[in-house]
């Protein structure tokens, strides 16, 4: 059963203008997995705005506030397969984990990007009925 979707969209120009005036942002916004992972791509923006975006979109979700690595995106390496990285996923604090999971709720997200802009999607499935 869904229990909530959250969406949100971003503008590649305003994540590269923010992270350039204020560079220190980078270690306020990001976890070090999602920074090595942006700072492994040619152009690291597109990357850092769509995990913006997803970290965005699951607040609309989530019932209350959170910190900005309390929530991150990665992608683990995949060694069979044509894909060399298995589709983004989101990872918790220990905190919001353990509420997932007591609440029997699984997110699911979905990030994309173009040359102007980057979104995300999360859907809160709730994974066993309380009737």
């Amino acid at each position: 059963m869904i229990v909530a979707v959250g969406h949100d969209l971003i503008e590649l120009e305003r994540i590269r203008g923010l992270l350039q005036r204020e560079p220190q942002r980078y270690r306020r916004l990001f976890t070090s997995a999602e920074l090595d992972y942006a700072h492994a791509q040619r152009d690291p923006v597109p990357s850092l705005a769509a995990r913006f975006a997803a970290k965005e979109a699951f607040q609309k979700v989530w019932p209350r506030p959170f910190g900005w690595q309390e929530v991150w995106v990665e992608r683990a390496l995949t060694p069979e397969g044509p894909f060399t990285r298995a589709a983004p996923r989101l990872h918790f604090a220990p905190h919001l984990a353990a509420e997932m999971q007591t609440s029997g709720w699984q997110a699911h997200l979905s990030l994309t990007h173009s040359r102007d802009y980057a979104s995300a999607v999360v859907v809160l499935e709730g994974r066993f009925s309380n009737v």
